[in-house]
C-alpha cells in the first residue's frame, strides 16, 4: 500500500491464496480425530454467473477439463434459491482407505483458477467442502475467496421443516479444532450461512 493509501484510509483487497484449498486434508485429519468429522467426498464453488458467451464458454471449459480424467468426478451445475451458481463436484463417499481428498481439493482448485485467469475472479464466492459424523451432524468448511479465509457452517436439520437454525456449538468446536490448521476468518459476521448449500 503506498504513502498516500495510507493518509487516505484506502486499503487494498485481499488476495485470494487458492493454495489454501490444499490445506483442508489435514485439517480433516484433525476433525476425524477432534470430533468424529469425516469428508463426504462431495465439494462446491459457488459463483454468481455472469451474462455472454465467454463466460458460458469458461464455464463449459471447466467442466469439460474435470469430466476429462480417467477417474472423473460426477459434475453439474446448479442454480440455488438466491440465484447463485454451485458446480458441485462428487467424489465417491468418502472411505479411510481409499478416498482421495486432496483430489477434490485439485478439483475445486482448478474450478476457482479457471474462473480467475480468465477474468471472472469477482464472480467468485466461495468453495464449500462438507463434513459429517456417525451422528448425522454436517458442517460445511467454507472458503471465502474474498477474504482467503475459512469459516464452518453447520446447519440443524429438525426433520420437521421448521425453522433454519445453526449448531453454533458445533462451529465453534470446528473454528477451535481448526486453529492451527486453516487461517480461519476472525470476523464471525462473516460467517454467512449457506442454506440449502450442495451436501448439507
Amino acid at each position: 500500500m503506498g504513502f498516500l493509501d495510507s493518509i487516505l484510509g484506502r486499503t487494498k483487497p485481499k488476495q485470494a491464496d487458492l493454495d489454501a484449498l490444499f490445506q483442508v486434508p489435514s485439517a480433516a485429519i484433525t476433525l476425524q480425530a477432534s470430533l468424529g468429522l469425516v469428508p463426504t467426498g462431495d465439494g462446491a464453488v459457488c459463483y454468481r454467473a455472469a451474462a455472454g458467451p465467454a463466460f458460458a464458454d469458461t464455464q463449459a471449459g471447466v467442466l469439460d477439463l474435470l469430466r476429462a480424467a480417467t477417474d472423473a468426478p460426477e459434475v453439474r451445475v446448479t442454480t440455488d434459491g438466491f440465484g447463485f451458481t454451485w458446480l458441485e463436484v462428487d467424489h465417491p463417499p468418502y472411505d479411510a482407505q481409499t478416498s482421495d481428498l486432496g483430489g477434490l481439493c485439485t478439483d475445486l482448485h482448478a474450478v476457482n483458477t479457471t474462473l480467475e485467469v480468465n477474468g471472472f475472479g469477482t464472480a467468485l464466492l466461495c468453495t464449500l467442502v462438507p463434513f459429517a459424523d456417525s451422528a448425522g451432524r454436517r458442517v460445511g468448511l467454507v472458503y471465502l475467496y474474498k477474504q482467503g479465509t475459512f469459516y464452518p457452517f453447520a446447519p440443524v436439520d429438525d426433520g420437521a421443516g421448521g425453522e433454519q437454525r445453526r449448531d453454533d456449538l458445533l462451529e465453534i468446536q470446528v473454528r477451535d479444532a481448526l486453529n492451527g490448521d486453516l487461517r480461519l476468518e476472525a470476523d464471525r459476521q462473516r460467517w454467512l450461512a449457506l442454506w440449502g448449500a450442495p451436501g448439507l
